[in-house]
């Protein structure tokens, strides 16, 4: 099976016609985000503030990369268990959000959000973090500096496989 070659730029459309199963090199720009910066940036939404990107057709990866060696822009960078994320990830999506990528299941509300803004979740290979870094080209720290591996970051990353887990139709990987 081949891969889609995808571009961040293009991922509201693309999300519409991803399904379950569509093995992906994912291009474009992604932000890093986890537990810790999840609870800021909703307090930062709940207070009105702005956020430290747009989520607008944006993509986050929960992810919190380790820091780079002298000849790479970062350490390594695997997925973090994306259930862990599912509280925060419907208002994300009602605000725009149209990509996440992580590793596991999700909850029926976050499957249930996936649908109804016509959004895609995509995983990466747990384990092989090295091997996803080889694939990110240039890294910014965007806010909360002070959480280190866990602040979010603004990645630019290069042909990084994934695989469509949860599509916008509600198809899944994770159904038996």
């Amino acid at each position: 099976m081949d891969r889609l070659q995808i571009h961040t730029n293009d991922m509201a459309q693309a999300a519409k016609t991803l399904r379950a199963g569509d093995r992906i090199l994912l291009s474009g720009t992604v932000y890093t985000a986890r537990d810790a910066a999840h609870k800021r940036l909703f307090a930062m939404l709940d207070k009105g503030e702005p956020l430290p990107f747009g989520l607008k057709n944006a993509a986050i990866y929960y992810a919190g990369p380790t820091p780079a060696p002298d000849h790479l822009p970062i350490g390594a960078c695997g997925p973090t268990t994306s259930s862990r994320m599912d509280v925060f990830a419907p208002r994300l999506l009602d605000l725009g959000l149209k990509c996440m990528i992580g590793k596991g299941g999700r909850s029926s509300e976050v499957v249930d959000a996936i649908r109804r803004n016509q959004a895609v979740y995509l995983c990466a290979i747990g384990g092989a973090g090295a091997l996803a870094a080889k694939c990110v080209r240039s890294v910014k720290v965007l806010a909360f500096e002070d959480l280190g591996c866990e602040s979010v970051k603004e990645l630019q990353i290069e042909d990084f496989p994934l695989f469509t887990a949860i599509d916008c139709c509600g198809g899944s990987l994770f159904e038996v």
